[in-house]
């Protein structure tokens, strides 16, 4: 039998919380029984300071841009990929409501530049966040982060966004993401799934022009085949022979067939480039949901990332 690695002993939960106070307390005992009211009153400051130390620190500020390393990256496709940043330390969390966003700020040819970016990653992840990102020949930040090397920092702050999703907050989404239009989608989505008590039903339609463009195809299926009250439809412009999904531009009657009819407690969800947002918002009106409006808010009927 392999012996068991008893490195980390102390750094357990049960372990390093009990023996340093246990063995404080017995010292005193040995020494002086005098002293063990002092030491058992510094063993339970010695435990709450070691309690408020593993508890998850968060570090968004609203108002300062803060730097984060960029710590690995992971090549999805010739223009889209992962990019891991570390958080000061491996109990911190980036602290993002579900539904939004961060802002990434550069200096590009003397000029301060910022996008906006959901993360793909959630507080789950301790430690560190994740964007997922396509870049632009013509794009600002996009390009700027593609050209990071491993080691290089980025201006990162948050949270932003009218949206933010809590369980059971409507009973259905009707969602419809182009592109990398996808990551609020699959932020709430994960969210809906982590949480038993949440019973919200999903259809998303997922657009994109070629089979390979699909961006966390593995994840979506996943989530989809372990999740009954979670649906994907993918719709291709350029779709491969044997290809069973929906052909085109997404349509009226493709949102009409696979997601739930506009009802006060359903609620439309829309992400992409800036054309497809704009079709979609005709398509919704048309099939009865409430009309789009140009800056959305958490109570519309339709909202627009």
């Amino acid at each position: 039998m392999a012996p068991k690695n008893n490195a980390n002993l102390l750094s357990t939960p049960l372990h390093g919380l009990y023996i340093p106070a246990g063995l404080l307390v017995l010292g005193a005992a040995i020494i002086d029984r005098n002293y063990i009211p002092h030491a058992i009153g510094l063993a339970i400051i010695l435990g709450a300071l070691k309690v408020l130390r593993a508890k998850p620190t968060r570090v968004l500020k609203a108002d300062e841009f803060q730097e984060f390393t960029l710590s690995d990256k992971t090549i999805i496709s010739h223009n889209v990929a992962i990019y891991k940043f570390d958080l000061p330390s491996p109990t911190s969390i980036l602290g993002l409501p579900i539904g939004q966003h961060v802002s990434i700020a550069a200096t590009i040819d003397g000029k301060e530049v910022v996008r906006s970016y959901t993360p793909v990653s959630s507080d789950a992840d301790l430690g560190h966040f994740n964007l997922l990102v396509k870049s632009y020949p013509t794009g600002n930040i996009s390009k700027h982060l593609a050209d990071l090397k491993i080691g290089q920092t980025v201006r990162c702050r948050g949270p932003k966004g009218q949206f933010v999703y809590t369980p059971n907050m409507v009973r259905a989404f009707a969602m419809i993401a182009g592109g990398t239009g996808i990551t609020p989608m699959l932020q709430i989505i994960r969210a809906i799934t982590e949480n038993p008590e949440d019973k919200t039903e999903v259809d998303l339609i997922f657009a994109n022009v070629n089979q390979e463009d699909i961006l966390l195809k593995e994840d979506l299926d996943e989530i989809a085949a372990n999740n009954s009250n979670v649906r994907v439809h993918y719709v291709l412009n350029n779709p491969p022979e044997g290809w069973t999904g929906g052909v085109g531009f997404v349509t009226a009657d493709m949102i009409k067939d696979w997601c739930p009819a506009p009802a006060k407690d359903v609620k439309a969800l829309i992400c992409g480039p800036p054309p497809m947002v704009s079709a979609m918002k005709k398509a919704t009106t048309a099939l009865g949901f409430e009309p789009a409006k140009p800056v959305s808010k958490l109570e519309h009927q339709v909202f627009c990332f």
